[in-house]
C-alpha cells in the first residue's frame, strides 16, 4: 500500500530540480532519501551515488579519493571522521574552496525524525567580487562597479531563491513528518523495499507482526529483516510483483504461530518498476474466527444432511431388533442361534454408531472457563492410567503454564483422553510410553501434544486420519475418533496437526487452542438474580456470594419488577423459562426498552437449537454451570 504515488514522488523530484542551488537530504541512518539534479552536477557523482539509498559513506570516500578535500592523508580515517560527525549532526554554515577551484557554501539543519537536509551553493562569482574589491580598495574602476552591480544583482536572485528553498525545506519536512506519523499509527507494517530487496522506507512495527525481528530495517536486506521462514514464504511474490503483478495472500509463520496478510504493490517509475510497497498485519484472530465459523456451518450442514437418515436408520435398527427377538424365541438351532446374536451385536453397533454420528454432527454448547492446566492434566492422568495395561506408561508435562487459561475444560479432557486411547491401540501388546505435554506457543497458542513410541502413522492415516470414518481398526473402530477431535478443536478456533517424530517415528498430534487470559472478575456488586427452580436458585446464590456479591431473588418475572428500583442494582441474571406469563428474554427486553441501565444476562439448559434461546437478545449462559464457568461468562460480558 503505498505512502506517496510514484506521480507525487515525480512532481516533488521535478520541483526540486528546479531549485538553483543544490539539495540533499540523508535519513537518520545516513543514505539518501532524495537528491537534486544540482547536487549530482555539481559534484559530479556516478547515477549510484545519487540516488535514494546511496550510502554518505561512499558518497564522501568518493569525493575524497577524487581530491574534493584536497590532500586529506589516511581516506578510511577522513570517511570515519565525517561519519562520525554525522551522526551527531548540528546545524552548520561553511564555506569551501574544491579542487577545482569553484567555492561553494554548504548550510546543513537536522530534521525532527533524524537525518539531515543540507543545501549547497556555488558562490565563486561572489567570491571573486569580494577578492576584487579586496584588490582595487584605493580606486574603484568602472569595472569594480560593474562586478559590483552584478554581484547586488546576484545577491538578490540569491535571497528569493533562499525564500523558496526554505518554504520548499518546510514542506518536505512537514510531509515527511506527517506520513511518518501516520505509519507508525497503523496496526500493520508498512514498508518499501528496492529492486536489490533492501528497504527504503519502513515503519517500525515489523516486530508486532513477526515476534522478535528487528523495528530498524532501513538498508537491510529483506532476508535480515524478515527471517528464513518468512522470506521464503514472500520470496515467489517479491519476484511477481518486480514484473508488475500485485497481490495479497496469507501463510502461518511456524515460528510464532501466527497467521500472517500481505499485500504486495509494485512502485511503477516512468521506465520500469523501481521497488515494491509492503503491507503485512497480524490475523491470527480472524483467522481463528474464520475456522470456527467455517466448521460451525460444516457441523450445521452435516446435522441437517445426518437427522433425516440417522432418524430413519435408528426405526430401521428398531425393527431389525424386534424380527431377531422373535426369532430367538423359535426353534431354529444352534447354529441359526448364532447368526441371531451376531446380528443383534451388529445392530448395537449401528446404534452407538448413530450416537456418535449425532455428537459430531449436533451442536453441542461450549463451557469456556479459567483452567489450571497442569491440574486439569494431573486430573486426566489419574483417570486415564489406571485403565492403560501394564506395559504402556503414561508421561504428562507441562512447560511454562503457571497462569490460568480460558478453556473448555471438558473439551480438552475428552480429545486428549480420546488421542490417549488412540495411541494405547497403536502400541498393542508390544507396549510403550505415551507422552503428554502442554506448553504456550508464544502468547498466541496453547498446544497440547500427544506422543507415542508406536509404528507411526501409515502415509494413508496421514493424509486421512482426521476425516470422518476413516480407521485403521477393521471393524473395532468407528472412524470418529479422530474426527471428533479436529471439530471441537476447529469450533474452538484452533489447530489440530499430525505427523511423525522424527526421533522415535511414533505418531504425534498436536492440538492447537487460543491463548486466552482470563479478565479480571467483576466487581462485587448487587444481583437480582430470576430463577423459578429453588434447588438451582439456592445453588447460583451460593457461588455468586462466594464471589463477593450481594443476592436478591425473585422466581418469576412479575416478583423481580418490584426488585428492579432497588439503589445500587448492578447485574441481573435471568432464567429464560420463568413462571407467570413472561419468559426471562421479554422481561429483560422490556426493561432495556424502559431505559433501566444495568448488565443484563441469561441462563438455561434449553439446546442450542432451540427458539426461545437463539432468539433471546441477550448474553446466555448453558446449564449446568460450574463457579468458574460463571465467572468467567460474567468477566466477560460484564464492563468492569
Amino acid at each position: 500500500m503505498p505512502l506517496q504515488s510514484s506521480e507525487t514522488a515525480t512532481l516533488t523530484q521535478a520541483g526540486l530540480n528546479l531549485i538553483q542551488q543544490a539539495l540533499s537530504i540523508y535519513d537518520r541512518r545516513l543514505t539518501l532519501v532524495i537528491g537534486n539534479r544540482q547536487f549530482q552536477d555539481m559534484f559530479n557523482l556516478p547515477d549510484h551515488l545519487a540516488k535514494p539509498g546511496a550510502s554518505f559513506a561512499e558518497t564522501i570516500r568518493h569525493l575524497a579519493e577524487r581530491g574534493d578535500y584536497g590532500a586529506v592523508g589516511d581516506i578510511d580515517e577522513f570517511v570515519r571522521s565525517r561519519v562520525d560527525q554525522a551522526k551527531d549532526f548540528q546545524p552548520h554554515y561553511m564555506e569551501r574552496t574544491r579542487a577545482n577551484g569553484r567555492v561553494i557554501s554548504v548550510e546543513g539543519h537536522p530534521l525532527p525524525q533524524g537525518g539531515w537536509v543540507t543545501v549547497y551553493t556555488d558562490i565563486t562569482p561572489i567570491k571573486r567580487q569580494e577578492s576584487l574589491l579586496r584588490a582595487r580598495s584605493e580606486e574603484l574602476s568602472d569595472q569594480v562597479l560593474t562586478y559590483t552591480e552584478e554581484l547586488a544583482q546576484t545577491n538578490r536572485a540569491l535571497t528569493s531563491s533562499n525564500i523558496a528553498l526554505e518554504e520548499t525545506k518546510r514542506q518536505l519536512t512537514l510531509m515527511e513528518s506527517r506520513t511518518r506519523l501516520t505509519a507508525e499509527m497503523m496496526p500493520a507494517h508498512i514498508a518499501r523495499i528496492d529492486r536489490n530487496l533492501h528497504y527504503t522506507f519502513s515503519n517500525r512495527r515489523l516486530g508486532k507482526v513477526f515476534p522478535g525481528r528487528p523495528t530498524d530495517l532501513l538498508g537491510l536486506h529483506a532476508n535480515e529483516a524478515l527471517g528464513d521462514e518468512a522470506f521464503a514464504q514472500i520470496s515467489p511474490y517479491f519476484t511477481r510483483a518486480f514484473h508488475g503483478e500485485s497481490s495479497v495472500f496469507e501463510f502461518t509463520h511456524e515460528a510464532s504461530g501466527r497467521r500472517i496478510r500481505v499485500a504486495l504493490t509494485p512502485d511503477k517509475g516512468e521506465e520500469q518498476i523501481t521497488g515494491v510497497y509492503i503491507l503485512s498485519m497480524d490475523v491470527t484472530e480472524e483467522a481463528q474466527s474464520r475456522a470456527a465459523l467455517a466448521q460451525t456451518r460444516k457441523r450445521e450442514l452435516a446435522a441437517q444432511l445426518t437427522s433425516g437418515v440417522a432418524h430413519d436408520f435408528s426405526n430401521l435398527l428398531t425393527i431389525i431388533m424386534g424380527l431377531q427377538s422373535r426369532l430367538a424365541q423359535m426353534s431354529i438351532g444352534d447354529d441359526a442361534q448364532e447368526l441371531v446374536q451376531a446380528t443383534n451385536a451388529a445392530v448395537r453397533r449401528g446404534g452407538t454408531l448413530l450416537e456418535r454420528i449425532a455428537t459430531i454432527s449436533g451442536r453441542r454448547d461450549v463451557h469456556m472457563e479459567a483452567v489450571n492446566v497442569p491440574d486439569m492434566l494431573k486430573g486426566l492422568e489419574s483417570l486415564a492410567g489406571p485403565t492403560l495395561p501394564e506395559n504402556i506408561h503414561l508421561k504428562v508435562e507441562t512447560f511454562d503454564l503457571d497462569k490460568r487459561l480460558v478453556l473448555d475444560a471438558g473439551a480438552v479432557q475428552d480429545g486428549l483422553l480420546n488421542l490417549i486411547i488412540n495411541a494405547t491401540h497403536a502400541l498393542g501388546d508390544v507396549g510403550g510410553t505415551i507422552h503428554l505435554t502442554a506448553r504456550p506457543i508464544r502468547e498466541t497458542w496453547v498446544e497440547f501434544r500427544v506422543s507415542d513410541t508406536g509404528p507411526g502413522f501409515a502415509p494413508e492415516a496421514l493424509e486421512h486420519a482426521l476425516d470422518p470414518f476413516f480407521t485403521t481398526k477393521g471393524g473395532e473402530g468407528s472412524g470418529l475418533g479422530l474426527s471428533m477431535v479436529y471439530d471441537q478443536t476447529k469450533v474452538a478456533g484452533g489447530q489440530v496437526k499430525i505427523f511423525n517424530s522424527d526421533e522415535t517415528g511414533g505418531a504425534v498430534v498436536s492440538i492447537r487452542l487460543p491463548l486466552r487470559i482470563p479478565a479480571q472478575p467483576i466487581s462485587p456488586r448487587l444481583v437480582l438474580l430470576i430463577e423459578d427452580s429453588e434447588a438451582i436458585r439456592t445453588s447460583v446464590r451460593e457461588m455468586l456470594i462466594s464471589m463477593g456479591h450481594q443476592v436478591v431473588e425473585a422466581s418469576s418475572a412479575e416478583d423481580a419488577l418490584s426488585l428492579t428500583g432497588i439503589e445500587g442494582l448492578g447485574l441481573i441474571l435471568s432464567d429464560v423459562i420463568l413462571e407467570g406469563a413472561q419468559t426471562g428474554p421479554e422481561f429483560l427486553d422490556a426493561l432495556d426498552q424502559a431505559g433501566l441501565d444495568v448488565p443484563m444476562l441469561l441462563m438455561t439448559s434449553l439446546p442450542l437449537d432451540d427458539p426461545r434461546r437463539k432468539n433471546a437478545g441477550f448474553p446466555v449462559l448453558p446449564k449446568p454451570f460450574t463457579t468458574s464457568e460463571l465467572a468467567t461468562f460474567l468477566s466477560q460480558e460484564v464492563p468492569s
